[in-house]
């Protein structure tokens, strides 16, 4: 028998990427809901309580609800939203963050699943803090950039229809991002970083980058490697591979469920930059949640997933 899947907020864009990631699966059943249906709160708790799996892709405060709603059924819950990440009762969905991870998403019964910004940052920074190469009171910055589909599709809308006026802009700029709280928790930091992130006209595709300075380049770069040996999504360039590197487009893993991280040096001044390119779509969102399904399910974790 298949298992029965019900994604909640399903025509977002996340939850279509999903949807489309699980159409064609004899594994998953999805349990559907018409337009009629879907905001209504009767028949989402009966959605929720036939499916044995249940993804989040709502706004906070609707992820609660539907946690609540859920909340006397034994449906499994994975969600997308900000609004668990660092709750101690739900297991970050972020398989390869440390040994063990994945058995604790494959019996959990509540998943967060990780921001794209957050997932990255955490990849570059958690394994440097654990080795000591960075202190857990360093006061980090971080710039990034994302595709545009990273805002949903109110924003798709405005790029696609020629109201956004521009190719980049900043944005979060009261530096309150909605990351930040799972960015420091999940690292070990002591403060959050200064997080600037930015939107470019581009449809999916992510760079994220963490200037330091009197960090050894190749030590940081030798316990990424070791941090994600035998993964088959996180790879780390080799020096070779980053030296014949001219230029880093934002769409180097568009498309598909990798992170690519790079370390950049110049020893000569002390300076490193670690850069993270991901798919805010893949990897840093619909990727991570069908990775994490695969997991709780008993399936091949890769199973969906675009190498």
């Amino acid at each position: 028998m298949p298992h029965r899947v019900f994604i909640d907020g399903g025509h977002g864009t996340t939850g279509l990427e999903i949807h489309e990631r699980l159409h064609g699966r004899t594994d998953f059943e999805q349990i559907l809901l018409d337009d009629a249906a879907r905001k209504d709160d009767d028949a989402r708790r009966d959605a929720l309580a036939a499916a044995d799996f249940a993804i989040l892709c709502l706004p906070d405060d609707e992820a609660r609800k539907a946690v609540a709603l859920a909340a006397d059924t034994g449906t499994r819950i994975i969600d997308a939203s900000t609004a668990h990440r660092i709750d101690p009762d739900w297991v970050f969905g972020f398989a390869e963050m440390e040994a063990g991870q994945r058995e604790r998403i494959a019996s959990a019964r509540h998943v967060s699943n990780p921001g794209c910004y957050a997932l990255t940052f955490i990849a570059l920074v958690r394994p440097l803090v654990r080795a000591g190469l960075i202190v857990a009171d360093a006061r980090i910055s971080v710039n990034a950039t994302s595709g545009y589909s990273g805002g949903g599709k109110a924003m798709i809308a405005e790029f696609e229809n020629g109201g956004a006026r521009t190719a980049f802009r900043n944005y979060a700029l009261p530096l309150a991002h909605k990351h930040l709280p799972e960015m420091r928790e999940r690292t070990g930091l002591s403060h959050a970083p200064l997080f600037s992130p930015s939107v470019a006209n581009a449809y999916r595709g992510m760079l994220v980058e963490i200037p330091l300075w009197s960090v050894d380049g190749g030590a940081a770069r030798d316990t990424l490697t070791s941090a994600y040996d035998g993964s088959r999504l996180i790879s780390v360039l080799s020096d070779t591979e980053t030296e014949a590197m001219g230029v880093l487009p934002l769409e180097r893993c568009a498309g598909t469920d990798r992170l690519d991280i790079i370390v950049f040096e110049n020893s000569a001044n002390g300076q490193i930059r670690l850069v993270g390119a991901i798919d805010n779509l893949g990897k840093g969102a619909a990727g991570s949640a069908v990775q994490n399904l695969n997991l709780m399910a008993g399936a091949n974790e890769l199973v969906g997933l675009r190498l």
